[in-house]
């Protein structure tokens, strides 16, 4: 490893030829250090979830994080980790102007692809009941600017439809055939009810799709393999490593506070030497000798 090198992010370009070649997992990360145990794993691509921005913040998924802190979070990811993030822009922070600047923004955190959903403020999860949605020409042309707006015609406009829970499975299809039509890249149908749903949204979608997998919520949880077969092109699992991470400290506190000690809880936890092999501790510091070996000499200056 060299730090040098492998966490240079290899942006939307790198997450294009995956698509085309096949279909990406990409699960979601919330930190420098989920991101770099998600590469560790294997994984080709990686995702961050308005809902793991605004959860880890201690806050509900009802838009009120903003266009900064999930740029802020965008960056620790993409800083870390050599592999291409797509993030969660939720309504893209505001009306059709406000998109301009939330894709030029998300372009500059280094982030390889965007989803942009059709829901009205103030917006929920897609798989909780209650949502509202804008008319589908006002996303359209939310997806047109947005795909105008990019510098780097690679970047991934991803354009999800909250809909099919409002204006059933044929509304969504039909939202999916305009947001194409107006230049987005992917269609997101959010919260599918069924397996022959995921399969029949795929046949009347031409398109590149993306299926979320979330836990606990109106989709059947599909593999990988069998959404790949239907067509498929990126599937997240959005909070898995977040609600694991969750549940475990959640043990962990209470155990520290019972018991006064973490004796009982030890072979829960990762040990220094397996952390430092994570975050590449030694590489830093071979880095860093090589680097301070290979200065050139100087002469002192006097000071006078």
């Amino acid at each position: 490893m060299s730090i040098l090198k492998d966490n240079i992010n290899s942006g939307p370009k790198e997450l294009r030829k995956i698509i085309r070649n096949g279909y990406v997992v990409a699960p979601g990360v919330f930190s420098g250090i989920s991101a770099l145990l998600a590469q560790r794993a294997g994984f080709r691509a990686l995702y961050l979830s308005g809902s793991g921005v605004a959860g880890s913040m201690g806050l509900p998924d009802l838009s009120l994080t903003t266009l900064d802190e999930v740029a802020a979070e965008t960056r620790k990811i993409t800083s870390m980790s050599g592999l291409p993030l797509i993030v969660d822009i939720d309504t893209g922070f505001g009306e059709t102007l406000n998109v301009v600047r939330t894709i030029r923004t998300m372009e500059a955190a280094g982030a390889a692809a965007i989803h942009m959903e059709d829901q009205d403020l103030p917006k929920k999860c897609g798989h909780l009941s209650g949502k509202k949605i804008i008319p589908a020409d006002a996303m359209a042309q939310k997806v047109k600017v947005a795909v105008g707006s990019r510098k780097d015609k690679a970047f991934i406009i991803i354009a999800r439809t909250d809909s099919r829970a409002i204006e059933g499975l044929d509304g969504a299809i039909e939202r999916g055939r305009l947001y194409l039509k107006a230049g987005a890249d992917v269609i997101f149908p959010e919260a599918l009810e069924s397996e022959d749903e995921f399969k029949e949204y795929a046949k009347k979608v031409r398109a590149p799709l993306l299926a979320n997998m979330t836990e606990f919520g109106k989709s059947p949880l599909l593999s990988s393999e069998d959404l790949a077969r239907l067509g498929y092109k990126i599937i997240i699992f959005p909070l898995t490593g977040f609600r694991a991470a969750l549940s475990s400290m959640d043990t962990i506190y209470k155990e520290l506070r019972q018991s006064g000690t973490q004796r009982k809880v030890l072979q829960r936890l990762m040990t220094r030497d397996e952390f430092y092999k994570v975050i590449g501790y030694k590489d830093y510091a071979d880095e860093d000798a090589l680097l301070s070996k290979s200065k050139m000499p100087g002469k002192t200056a006097k000071r006078r």
